[in-house]
């Protein structure tokens, strides 16, 4: 099972999250980009641009925050983050 935790967050208080699960046979990658598009449509959002600091404190500690660095858009929360809970 591979679970991907995404949350939004203003003011330093969690506004609303969501849990994505993946059975699939996809890479690790594959199960990371599809459970974010998840988060973002779920959310509303657009899907935020991975920059290189993103993708290497991800790779570090298995979850990114996302700013408005990352978004094209302006967003209404300080940041959404996400987080692998579970992976076999």
């Amino acid at each position: 099972m591979f679970r991907i935790w995404g949350k939004i967050f203003k003011d330093a208080r969690l506004v609303r999250d969501i849990t994505i699960e993946d059975d699939s046979d996809d890479t690790r990658t594959h199960k990371i980009f599809h459970a974010l598009d998840q988060i973002c449509r779920e959310f509303d959002l657009a899907s935020p641009i991975w920059l290189d600091a993103s993708v290497r404190y991800f790779k570090r500690h298995n979850r990114v925050r996302f700013t408005h660095d990352n978004f094209i858009e302006s967003i209404d929360f300080d940041y959404l983050e996400i987080e692998v809970l579970e992976e076999d």
